[in-house]
């Protein structure tokens, strides 16, 4: 069994990678307009576990791709996640006063600051993953990602999963209404961060179907993970407030099934994830370190 601490080295590399990129590629608060870049720089950099962009690289790693050329769609997800969260946070979303352990975007300055640094963000994404200054992949597999991370974070992905989560709280879902919702708004976009370390090596169907049924169990293997431990871990673990779906009312795996039926729930779903993986001829020594860490994680 390959367990989560084997990632430790690399992750620590890629989080360090990850941050460097991002302070150059994200402008600086020197650059017109000051405030937008700054609470761009203040949402982007220097938080959260980065577990997207470790997906990018360890996906890469498995197809023997170097690092240099997953920096830019590694990036590309943490970006349009940075966006996701800041739009998230606002007081006409989930109105989240704490992320990351520190204040939300809008509460560090205003509403309209942070819905304005929250489209830049999103942009952003797709700018560095269109840049023609990046010609390490040819133009078809570039192409294919822009599609990829286009599609996870629009009407089929994270925006309609936020419309469906949202309207979720009136209802009394069954297990079946919450995965399809959260298919959308959290699998959506692991799925886009496996295929796009996936498309920096190749463009075999195959190989991508196989990372393809990797992500898609794990994606909501996460989010079962992320409502347990909103439900039973304290503020400061989490980083972002306890408690906060269940004083919304809003309906999680934990308040469906129960902590122990959502972790066993859990479980099956990182068996599927692994057991795509099986037969696979690269190294998927990462990615299976990556599907033990979703459930063993503290926050």
């Amino acid at each position: 069994m390959t367990h989560s601490h084997h990632l430790d080295p690399y992750w620590l590399r890629w989080r360090q990678r990850i941050d460097q990129c991002l302070e150059r590629l994200i402008p600086s608060a020197r650059i017109s307009p000051p405030l937008l870049h700054e609470a761009m720089r203040y949402a982007g950099i220097g938080a959260g576990k980065r577990y997207r962009a470790a997906l990018v690289y360890a996906a890469g790693h498995a197809l023997s791709s170097s690092e240099e050329i997953l920096d830019i769609p590694a990036c590309a997800v943490e970006l349009v996640h940075a966006f996701s969260l800041v739009h998230d946070d606002l007081p006409a979303m989930d109105d989240d006063d704490l992320r990351r352990g520190k204040p939300s975007c809008h509460k560090a300055f205003d509403e309209a600051t942070a819905i304005l640094a929250g489209d830049a963000l999103q942009t952003l994404a797709f700018e560095v993953l269109s840049d023609p200054a990046w010609v390490r992949r040819p133009a078809a597999s570039r192409l294919q990602m822009v599609h990829t991370l286009a599609k996870a974070s629009g009407s089929l992905g994270l925006a309609g999963g936020q419309v469906l989560d949202l309207n979720l709280a009136s209802q009394d879902p069954t297990l079946k209404t919450l995965a399809a919702m959260h298919q959308r708004k959290t699998g959506a976009l692991i799925e886009a961060s496996v295929l796009m370390g996936g498309l920096c090596a190749t463009d075999d169907s195959e190989i991508l179907t196989r990372l393809k049924n990797y992500a898609r169990p794990l994606g909501l293997a996460f989010q079962v993970i992320d409502d347990v431990l909103d439900g039973t871990a304290d503020t400061d673990t989490l980083g972002k407030p306890a408690g906060a779906d269940r004083e919304r009312g809003q309906p999680t795996f934990l308040s469906v099934l129960g902590e122990a039926p959502a972790r066993q729930y859990a479980q099956d779903l990182r068996e599927q994830a692994i057991g795509a993986l099986d037969d696979f001829e690269l190294d998927a020594t990462l990615l299976i370190a990556l599907a033990h860490f979703t459930l063993e994680r503290s926050h």
